[in-house]
């Protein structure tokens, strides 16, 4: 009844301001005064990002989601889209995700105005990540989540396996250029070429972050990693790839890699990077 109830406020609450959200809570406090005192740990998790999506999946035990986005659902988004369909989808905002009575809410990079103070006075504990821009932020978010869904052999697992990496790194790197649709590329000191290193790639920096097809066929790299995401979707971006002088860049080898597996730059890559080291000592 209770639930049923909430999801009849929550359809009728259609503006995501403020003001809206704070009546919602209003009227949301009441119902969920009855709910029982939260577990040592969260029993009932929602997600309300992508990249929160992929490390709550990662890491905590299969019956401790109630909710994720509808990004994580998404084939095109994710390779975790089975798992991820297995839950309640939200759109990434909390009015989307209470009506499951979640104990704790994950989410990244700051949200919506008020979305913290309507939390804590529905009593549901949040845990809002900073975007990750280096490897150790990336173990630091993943030392969090595992503390925070009271996982914290899983989340050392990954971590153990991301220091392996970084141990092994090959010390002499090849000349790279990560290449996207539409010429995108990315930063020589950013995470995604931190990743790179770890499977003996060396990003080369290019003005603005992005690839000209002179240079591609003037000065290409010794390899070329080459981004799938959304390839098989007719956009400009993507018939950028498919010129000649991209597909057949003078003296370089060209990889591809699952573009997805970029877009959050989180343990995901983990088995990337070990496939890349495989592709490049053949």
């Amino acid at each position: 009844m209770r639930s049923t109830t909430i999801t009849r406020m929550w359809s009728a609450t259609t503006r995501r301001d403020g003001r809206s959200m704070r009546v919602f809570a209003s009227l949301l406090a009441a119902s969920m005064a009855l709910a029982s005192p939260a577990a040592a740990s969260p029993r009932r998790v929602a997600s309300l990002n992508l990249c929160t999506d992929e490390l709550v999946l990662a890491i905590a035990a299969p019956d401790q989601i109630v909710s994720v986005t509808h990004l994580s659902q998404d084939e095109a988004e994710t390779p975790m889209w089975r798992r991820g369909r297995q839950y309640a989808r939200n759109d990434g905002s909390l009015l989307s995700a209470v009506a499951l009575r979640p104990d704790l809410v994950v989410t990244m990079g700051g949200g919506v105005r008020d979305r913290s103070a309507i939390a804590a006075r529905l009593g549901i504990p949040t845990l809002d990540l900073p975007f990750a821009a280096s490897l150790d932020d990336v173990e630091a978010n993943i030392r969090r989540v595992a503390a925070a869904l009271g996982q914290p052999a899983r989340g050392a697992a990954l971590i153990r396996r991301i220091e392996s990496l970084r141990a092994t790194a090959p010390r002499r790197r090849a000349d790279s250029i990560w290449l996207g649709g539409g010429g995108r590329t990315v930063n020589p000191a950013g995470l995604e070429a931190q990743w790179m290193a770890l499977a003996g790639l060396a990003q080369r920096p290019m003005r603005g972050d992005r690839v000209s097809l002179e240079t591609l066929i003037v000065h290409p790299p010794a390899v070329l990693l080459r981004s799938d995401y959304r390839r098989g979707q007719y956009s400009n971006s993507q018939r950028w790839l498919d010129n000649p002088a991209v597909r057949h860049a003078r003296a370089s080898r060209t990889i591809a890699t699952d573009g997805r597996l970029w877009t959050c730059m989180g343990p995901l890559l983990i088995n990337e990077v070990e496939r890349l080291r495989r592709e490049l000592a053949r």
